[in-house]
């Protein structure tokens, strides 16, 4: 990892070997630096003439102008360069926690992570989390200070920060001196000025720090090297050869134990060269990073794949995006084999082998898209830089690339050969909680809503679509505000679809409060056949959870034996559509029994009988107690301790029900409750700004519950 000039080559060319290829994801929260960074490093090996020379002042990592509009990066771009003939791709992915499913994708397509943190800015939780996030994937990182030209930017704070979260495995390789940067193993101090860099020795003034900060890096370094006689002569003080250390490093970094640390200026380009030589030097190539799980479209296991040019195809959806103009386009990870232009490829995905079907109440799966097993021929391929596309001839193991044109398949699909189809296990997405019910402002809106929704949900896997069939509202479920926002906007830019957001609604439930008696009567006559039927019920709640039951106890043929089904069938219709006007939901948990009636040997008929049924049913109601029935979730929430009393404050003004606290780590608890679901429709959101971003929650329904007087008072109100 040793520093020198880079030997930019303005432009990218097709990689030929896995081993020439480096997939970096820029990691790290929203407003570090990242996409600035990128441009700056395009910059420094000549992809770009200078910083900012993308036109209408977009960065070449925007797609989407909504991005630059919001100044926040939502979703995965890539950037591809190449120094010293490696070529490296970089993975610009968001770090808003809307957006960790972009996260995940960009985390999936890499093999290795720059960790972006702003020399003026704190380590808060939510980086944190993101730190986890790449530790989770065992991926190899190196940290990346950036804004050292902040008029509030402190580099020693920023590192000592990174080191409190992250572990004394963080070390500096360089520190910033002087318009430039000294590199500790080299001795050398690269300074930058007018765009070129320049070399020599580090100045006196630094002594004491370079020594501190150099006996540290090679302490640790020593401390991960697989020869165990280095620390004892490094301790009996014999200098270690440089060339030594290096290599033990780049091993350490390859690994994932050990993350050095480069402070970089995008402003100025200082550290940008040096960035370069850590990603292409200490950086695992594709062939090192451990490829994923291999099974055939019915979940059978496969024999791991070596990433070889040679082998056999294996390539992964990891992004997809629509224009209404362009079409679809598909950012693709290539694993094993090369793929080509034109060419006939299997598309294999969302199997519910690996895909958890999830259910929200009574209210219909809420995930996961359809299956799908189909062959798909290819369109162009090409290298993406921003807006741009570069054409390319071919795509070797290893490498990532776009496809244009592949309508079928969506972000998580894999691409095989045809005779021979295989699938990755796919990575774990997270759930979206937070609901957002939406209807089309006009009817000319909703057929393109359909069309529109469809082609988000295809693009991003952490988007569920519900259609409700009881509250009949569309329902997005969302990361978040910020994810919702993105959508909403997404639907009006790119589809024309004007949409309004309205209140949501839960699905209710009514059940009877007491033992209550019912007579229906339906008796019509007007020319011809009449109507007739007259039926008596007695109705009794059950036990939470019981159903309906329907007992029969006519005597002396009072109701004849044909109509008996049509009192049962008129109940159950009149149980859908509910017990009155003022609410109208389902009754549960309810017994009925038939034990009397009046038939007419010529005007009774199947069709009476079921409005008597159902006519019976609502007299019984007027004469008792009807409840409503309110939806309830299990909720866990993953707190750090010292917010414990908070959260659990906040749920009980919420009326949940807390059922027991667990530790789940060093430094944080795991809350248990019991909360109903209309207490949860903004939960994600104010745990959010209650934990400042640390807290997380999973949902599950439970079971349904009476709801309290004073609520079910409301929402008979409000209807």
């Amino acid at each position: 990892m040793a520093e020198r000039t880079s030997s930019a080559a303005a432009g990218v060319s097709t990689a030929d070997s896995p081993d020439a290829i480096r997939n970096v994801a820029l990691v790290g929260p929203s407003g570090a630096g990242k996409t600035t960074l990128v441009e700056a490093l395009l910059v420094a090996a000549g992809v770009l003439p200078r910083m900012g020379s993308v036109t209408e002042g977009s960065t070449v990592c925007d797609f989407d102008d909504a991005e630059i509009a919001q100044q926040r990066s939502v979703s995965l771009a890539l950037a591809p360069l190449e120094h010293n003939g490696i070529k490296v791709n970089l993975i610009d992915t968001p770090g808003y926690a809307d957006f960790i499913g972009e996260l995940r994708a960009g985390l999936r397509a890499a093999d290795c992570a720059m960790f972006v943190i702003a020399a003026n800015e704190n380590v808060d939780e939510p980086t944190k989390a993101l730190w986890l996030e790449c530790a989770r994937v065992g991926m190899p990182r190196a940290v990346v200070i950036t804004k050292l030209d902040h008029a509030r930017a402190n580099y020693t704070n920023a590192l000592a920060g990174a080191q409190q979260a992250f572990g004394d495995k963080v070390a500096p390789l360089y520190f910033p001196a002087a318009e430039g940067v000294v590199g500790l193993l080299t001795r050398t101090h690269y300074e930058y000025a007018d765009g070129k860099r320049s070399t020599h020795a580090p100045a006196e003034g630094y002594a004491d720090e370079f020594v501190e900060l150099r006996g540290s890096l090679i302490e640790g370094i020593i401390e991960e090297s697989e020869d165990e006689t280095l620390m004892e002569r490094y301790l009996g003080g014999e200098e270690i050869d440089q060339e030594v250390l290096i290599g033990d490093l780049e091993k350490a970094v390859a690994r994932g134990s050990f993350f050095p640390v480069i402070p970089v200026c995008a402003g100025t380009g200082i550290g940008t060269c040096e960035l370069l030589e850590v990603a292409t030097r200490g950086f695992p190539s594709p062939p090192e990073h451990q490829l994923p799980e291999v099974f055939t479209p019915q979940g059978a296991p496969r024999r791991p794949l070596p990433c070889d040019p040679d082998g056999p195809l294996l390539a992964e959806v990891v992004k997809t995006t629509s224009d209404p103009y362009v079409g679809r386009v598909s950012l693709v990870r290539v694993f094993s084999g090369t793929i080509r232009p034109d060419a006939t490829v299997h598309v294999s995905g969302h199997f519910s082998a690996f895909t958890e079907r999830h259910t929200h109440a009574d209210s219909g799966p809420t995930a996961g898209h359809a299956d799908h097993d189909e062959d798909e021929r290819l369109g162009t391929l090409s290298f993406p830089l921003g807006k741009q596309q570069r054409p390319a001839p071919a795509v070797v193991a290893g490498d990532i690339c776009a496809i244009g044109r592949l309508s079928r398949a969506e972000t998580g699909d894999a691409l095989s050969d045809k005779a021979d189809p295989l699938l990755l296990r796919p990575w774990t997405m997270p759930d979206p909680l937070l609901p957002v019910a939406v209807q089309p402002r006009a009817k000319t809106d909703e057929d393109k809503l359909s069309v529109g929704l469809a082609r988000l949900a295809a693009e991003d896997p952490t988007l569920r679509i519900e259609q409700n069939p009881e509250t009949h509202q569309i329902v997005l479920w969302c990361m978040g505000e910020a994810h919702a926002g993105v959508v909403l906007d997404a639907l009006t830019r790119r589809y024309g679809v004007s949409v309004d957001t309205v209140e949501l609604r839960t699905p209710l439930r009514e059940t009877f409060g007491g033992k209550a008696k019912g007579h229906g009567r339906h008796v019509k006559q007007s020319g011809g056949h009449g109507q007739y039927a007259v039926c008596d019920i007695e109705v009794e709640p059950l036990p939470e959870g019981s159903g309906f039951e329907f007992v029969d106890k006519v005597v002396g043929g009072a109701v004849p034996r044909q109509f008996i089904g049509s009192v049962e069938k008129g109940i159950r219709a009149q149980m859908e559509r509910g017990l009155g006007a003022d609410a109208g939901y389902p009754v549960v948990d309810i017994r009925v029994t038939l034990y009397d009636g009046k038939a007419h040997s010529v005007d009774s008929s199947d069709f009476a009988f079921q409005m008597a049924g159902g006519l019976a049913l609502r007299e019984a109601a007027a004469a008792t107690t009807v409840n409503l029935l309110e939806p309830v979730d299990e909720i866990t929430v993953l707190i750090p301790d010292d917010l414990v009393g908070s959260v659990m404050s906040d749920l009980s003004s919420r009326r949940a029900r807390v059922v027991g606290t667990d530790k789940a780590d060093e430094d944080r608890t795991l809350v248990r409750a019991e909360i109903p679901q209309v207490e949860l429709a903004r939960y994600a959101i104010d745990l959010r700004s209650l934990s400042h971003g640390a807290g997380s929650f999973t949902r599950s329904f439970v079971r349904y519950e009476p709801m309290p007087d004073a609520a079910a008072a409301r929402v008979r109100r409000a209807v």
